[in-house]
């Protein structure tokens, strides 16, 4: 059984499926906050023992339930139930115990706690670094403050309140409750705990929210979500349930450093915002509301690069990899302050903003980033003139960055057909064609701006560029594209799933996209799950691998967008098949980060990847392109189109879906599956979108 995960910005909360945060667990267990774990330990008995699991708990994004029961000689049980929510900046727990005997019980509760205020790069073992001390736990009548001084300078203390009389264990740091229960009598305990930073303890001794208000308000702030959002129904019971896990997922996911809501990456390593990961979510996330990408344009757009700054990987223009908050970064011993280490953040933020003004047909935006924009693209322009054919390249310049900078960025994800790695700088397919479609759209956007001059100078550049991608990257006896050119502009004999990305582009001739789609969904690259991330002839291939052969959701979401704006929709029906057949076998339904490489052949289930975050932000919001491959769904708010192409899969016959937000307004859809032609059609149920809507239906 795996471990419990929940969120509410900025805090997370992690425990094994007792609900307890087991220090002896070397899993990262705790209540964190900006970074740093403020809960390390957190232990329940009943009479001095851990009591029986009796089943696992729900998994609802924002609460966390665990039955237990502890059996005594006589018939019966005391049965407790725990359920725990975060809510602003709190940690909600209440217990409920029952007497099942048929007699009066005398039970002993005892809840230990403890706090050792790790940085979290020291929780993953990721980081070592000089830290601060603990101090002197304080206690009052009805709470207790674990407290640590960092080296930071920084206080950081967790408030641990309690209701009703239990005796305080100071040299244990726990409570104890002696609690008599008549038969079928229920006792409920109520505790919040609250992490706090740089604040004295005197400035935080005020009321709380009890736990049923909290509760209330945040369900609340739950169903205002999910009203603000798309609404999807489909006959498959299996995607609806995905559908809506992941739209439950992606609201636990959201947070704000100041510049409005985006997401985190995922629980519980990576809870920060992250450049790449937060943009192609966002970017996935268009057909649930536009507006979900301007937290994400305007909190990067706050922290794009200024300076050189070789220890951080940060240059002029640069949109950031990775920001952290911890005492590592704050007393400058890790560089993730942020940390600029990726190459694809840069292009990829434009593309999103390409999309955002498509979706939406608010032009303001580009007036409002401009400095961003310009700044974005000469850092482009500027480091695709270090080498002769004119493409962005990487290589790493801080010490304790990333050697690889793509978003397959472990060491070893850039390897020859004979088994050396590629040397640096080294550039990515895919890079380049974000470059060419962000643009070839901020093109069309400077033209309905009256800037044609620009955009002009864009539409060249972006042409030029595929041309150049099409003479260096294409490998002849493979009849595909490279993964990467190597420092001597050399391309890496390596099939991939990166070449996939192109498609997004959509600035390839009609046969060579075909032949990406068809290569992509060949039997070495697709498993029947999903498309690989290295085909299973390639030199490196292993099915276990985390970029050289597993599965990842959000790479084929990518790749499923791509098709869909090239006019592959035998492969995307193909593709969405797969990835139903991955919601069908993982828990919840809830996409996980990746899945191992295996084929059905080789084995006859999904073998999941050893180690992975879930929720993650990206793999959760696949599902959502899904949904716009299966509506075949694409829209130009500069030209006021929509374009309807409906390609439903053989496992989904009827789709509604109400509330789709484009332009200034909303379009409600039907779709069904015509069994004898096997077409699938599209019927306009209300359009005050503004725009003019063309529905081609394809051909079986």
């Amino acid at each position: 059984m795996s471990n419990k995960v929940i969120m509410e910005q900025p805090l997370f909360y992690v425990t094994d499926t007792y609900g307890n945060v087991d220090p002896q667990h070397d899993e990262g267990l705790g209540l964190y906050l900006q970074d740093t774990r403020f809960l390390s330990s957190y232990k329940l008995l009943i009479n001095d023992e851990q009591p029986e699991l009796l089943g696992d708990g729900s998994s609802a994004s924002y609460m966390l339930q665990t039955l237990l029961k502890h059996e005594t000689k006589d018939t019966g049980a005391i049965e407790i139930k725990r359920n725990s929510f975060l809510y602003e900046g709190v940690l909600h727990e209440q217990l409920t115990l029952t007497n099942y005997f048929l007699s009066k019980q005398n039970v002993k509760l005892t809840l230990q706690f403890d706090a050792d205020f790790q940085d979290m790069f020291l929780v993953r073992r990721y980081r070592t670094g000089e830290v601060g001390a603990r101090l002197d736990t304080l206690y009052k009548p009805s709470h207790m403050v674990l407290q640590y001084m960092g080296k930071d300078d920084v206080l950081r203390q967790s408030y641990i309140h309690w209701d009703g009389n239990p005796t305080i264990d100071q040299e244990k740091q726990q409570l104890e409750y002696t609690l008599s229960l008549d038969a079928g009598e229920s006792r409920i305990i109520q505790l919040a705990i609250r992490p706090s930073l740089g604040n004295p303890a005197s400035e935080h001794e005020h009321e709380l929210l009890d736990y049923k208000q909290a509760l209330e308000q945040l369900t609340g702030s739950y169903d205002n979500w999910l009203t603000a959002n798309t609404k999807m129904t489909s006959s498959n019971a299996l995607f609806n349930e995905l559908y809506d896990r992941s739209l439950q997922d992606l609201r636990m996911l959201q947070t704000d450093i100041g510049y409005g809501r985006t997401t985190v990456a995922g629980l519980p390593w990576f809870a920060t915002v992250f450049g790449r990961d937060s943009i192609i979510t966002s970017l996935f996330m268009l057909p649930l509301h536009p507006a979900h990408a301007l937290g994400t344009l305007r909190t990067l757009a706050a922290h794009q690069g200024k300076e050189y700054n070789p220890w951080r990987d940060e240059e002029p223009g640069k949109i950031m990899h990775e920001i952290r908050f911890g005492e590592l970064v704050r007393t400058k011993q890790s560089p993730f302050s942020p940390y600029y280490g990726g190459v694809d953040s840069t292009p990829l933020f434009l593309v999103l903003l390409v999309e955002y003004v498509k979706w939406s047909g608010d032009t303001s935006i580009i007036a409002e980033l401009q400095p961003t924009i310009d700044a974005a693209l000469e850092w482009i322009d500027r480091r695709s003139q270090s080498n002769e054919a004119g493409f962005l390249t990487y290589k790493q310049e801080a010490e304790q960055g990333f050697p690889n900078q793509g978003w397959k960025d472990s060491a070893n994800s850039i390897v020859h057909e004979h088994g050396e790695l590629a040397k640096a700088p080294i550039a990515l397919i895919e890079v380049q064609g974000y470059i060419s479609y962000a643009k070839q759209g901020l093109s069309e956007i400077y033209g309905s701006l009256n800037d044609h001059a620009r955009g002009k100078q864009l539409e060249e550049q972006a042409t030029a560029l595929m041309k150049q991608v099409k003479r260096y990257f294409w490998l002849e006896n493979e009849q595909f594209f490279s993964i990467a050119l190597d420092g001597d502009l050399k391309p890496v004999q390596s099939i991939t799933s990166n070449p996939g990305h192109l498609l997004i582009a959509a600035m390839l001739e009609d046969e060579l996209s075909s032949t990406i789609a068809k290569r992509l969904m060949a039997d070495d690259m697709f498993s029947g799950y999903g498309i690989r991330t290295m085909s299973n002839q390639s030199t490196g291939y292993y099915p276990m691998s985390y970029h050289n052969g597993s599965v990842w959701p959000h790479d084929n979401g990518m790749i499923l967008l791509g098709m869909l704006r090239s006019g592959n929709a035998a492969e995307a029906r193909q593709l969405v098949s797969g990835l139903l057949k991955i919601a069908a076998e993982v828990p919840e339904q809830r996409f996980p980060e990746l899945v191992c490489g295996y084929s059905k052949q080789e084995y006859n289930r999904l073998v999941p990847y050893p180690t992975t975050c879930s929720p993650q932000a990206w793999s959760s919001a696949t599902a959502f392109i899904m949904l716009q491959a299966m509506l075949g769904l694409r829209v130009n708010g500069l030209k006021k189109q929509i374009l309807l192409s409906p390609n439903l899969p053989p496992e989904i016959d009827e789709v509604n879906v109400v509330g789709l937000s484009i332009g200034a307004g909303m379009l409600d859809l039907y779709l069904y599956l015509d069994q004898e032609t096997q077409q699938s059609h599209a019927t306009i149920l209300n359009n005050t979108t503004g725009f003019d809507i063309h529905i081609q239906i394809l051909s079986s």
